[in-house]
């Protein structure tokens, strides 16, 4: 093997790993429910597209104020990730990874609302690292009651 394989190959291990753990600390970073712009640099381009079960939105700025919004329903998560499959192509990947996401309601009614689907992010290696370019969130399935949906996380697209 020649020096540039081997260049080639650590390469994409490293790029790899770096996808891997970005995306487990974003699941992470869920539950642990500090959601200011820090957290949004640290996980998503400016121009970040995201499709969730509480809508789709555009940019950094919109997706940190509807997460915040979506994870205060929540008195408490746990969010897990697993079976990611990367496909890498330069400065570019995607990401598909089964999600599961349990919630314990913040009503008062202590009631747990679980959800699991696939996530498909797409993500862009900048200057700061990979972040998510764009992700989509299906969900398959679902056990439970969900939160009842303030009128401005309804499910509808928002520019």
């Amino acid at each position: 093997m020649d020096t540039n394989e081997m260049q080639r190959q650590l390469q994409a291990l490293t790029d790899r790993a770096e996808i891997t753990d970005l995306l487990d600390r974003y699941l992470r970073s869920l539950d642990d429910g500090v959601f200011d712009e820090e957290w949004a640099r640290a996980f998503h381009t400016e121009d970040v597209t995201a499709e969730m079960p509480i809508g789709t939105v555009r940019g950094r700025d919109a997706l940190l104020a509807r997460i915040r919004r979506g994870m205060a329903l929540f008195d408490r998560t746990v969010h897990l990730g697993a079976n990611a499959i990367i496909e890498i192509d330069g400065a570019r990947a995607i990401a598909r990874f089964a999600q599961l996401s349990t919630h314990v309601l913040a009503d008062g009614s202590g009631s747990v609302f679980i959800s699991a689907g696939h996530a498909d992010t797409h993500l862009v290696r900048t200057a700061g690292g990979w972040r998510i370019s764009a992700s989509t969130l299906r969900v398959a399935w679902t056990q439970g009651s969900p939160p009842q949906l303030p009128e401005e996380l309804a499910p509808a697209s928002s520019a």
